[in-house]
């Protein structure tokens, strides 16, 4: 069974910071591409930021300069460093990442797996 975990979400003042963190567990062989998403109520979920094994990244134009994903493979974590927040980055961040896993007949399958959540609130 593989887990994905959020946490770091809050209410924070437009122009401050959040830091996103997202752990993986379970019978995990291999983290493949990680990546952080968003969705705001009433709208599509939207991709954030993506991030390789190796450690290439791609970021949506709205976020550009303005936030940072990393990632720890020992650790099997995913981090985004949010910082110039603004209102409308205010939305659910959901973490995602393709890992492949053992089962229990001893198999290994890869799938993609997604976290709970976590509110992320830019408001005065």
């Amino acid at each position: 069974q593989v887990q994905l975990v959020e946490s770091g979400g809050g209410l924070v003042q437009p122009g401050g910071s959040l830091r996103l963190s997202c752990a993986a567990s379970g019978s995990i062989v291999s983290v493949a591409a990680m990546a952080w998403y968003r969705q705001a109520p009433g709208k599509q979920r939207d991709l954030v930021a993506t991030i390789t094994r190796s450690g290439s990244t791609g970021y949506a134009n709205s976020v550009k300069g303005r936030f940072t994903i990393s990632r720890d493979n020992a650790k099997k974590t995913v981090h985004l460093q949010m910082n110039s927040l603004k209102p409308e980055d205010s939305a659910v961040y959901f973490c995602s990442a393709n890992i492949i896993s053992r089962t229990n007949d001893g198999t290994y399958s890869a799938s993609d797996y997604w976290g709970q959540g976590t509110q992320v609130t830019v408001s005065s």
